[in-house]
C-alpha cells in the first residue's frame, strides 16, 4: 500500500467526517433498523434491507477513515517552502505558448484537479516532486507527452 498524505485541512475534514458518521449517522441507521425490525418479516422488508446496506457502507467508510487517520502522513507546510517541489507545494507551471497553470501537491485522498489539487501519485505530481524553478518536466498524458516549465514554487 502506498503512503497516504493529508494536509492539515484534509486531516480536519477527515476527523469531522468520522465524528459525524459515528455520532450522527450510525445512530440514525440503528434507529431505522430497530423500526424496520418491529415491522416483522425481515426477508421481504425493503426498509430493513436498505438500512442494512447503508449500515454496511457506513461501517466500511468508518473503517477506511480510521485507518487513514491512523496511518496518514500529515504534510508539513513549511517543507513546501524550500525551493524544491514537495508535498504541499503550490507550483506554477507553463506549457510553451499556453497560460500558466497552478497546482498544489496533495495526497490521493484530497486530490481534486478542478481545484488545482493534484495527487503525488498522478503523472504531473510524480513529475513535479523534487524539481526546482526553471526545471522543465515531461508529463505523459492521455493525448501524449506535454512539457511544462516550472515558473514558481510556493
Amino acid at each position: 500500500m502506498t503512503e497516504q498524505y493529508l494536509t492539515p485541512e484534509g486531516l480536519t475534514k477527515a476527523q469531522a467526517e468520522l465524528k459525524d458518521l459515528i455520532e450522527v449517522k450510525r445512530p440514525e441507521i440503528a434507529e431505522r433498523l430497530r423500526d424496520a425490525i418491529k415491522m416483522g418479516d425481515l426477508s421481504e422488508n425493503a426498509d430493513y434491507i436498505m438500512a442494512k446496506e447503508e449500515q454496511a457502507f457506513l461501517e466500511g467508510r468508518i473503517l477506511e477513515l480510521q485507518e487513514l487517520l491512523r496511518t496518514a502522513t500529515i504534510i508539513n507546510e513549511s517543507a513546501a517552502h524550500t525551493g524544491v517541489v514537495a508535498m504541499g507545494s503550490t507550483v506554477t507551471v507553463q506549457e510553451t505558448g499556453a497560460s500558466p497553470e497552478t497546482y498544489t501537491l496533495v495526497g490521493a485522498k484530497e486530490a481534486d484537479p478542478r481545484l488545482g489539487k493534484v495527487s503525488n501519485e498522478s503523472p504531473i505530481g510524480r513529475a513535479l516532486l523534487g524539481r526546482r524553478v526553471g526545471d522543465t518536466i515531461k508529463v505523459e498524458t492521455p493525448i501524449g507527452p506535454v512539457n511544462f516549465k516550472i515558473k514558481k514554487i510556493d
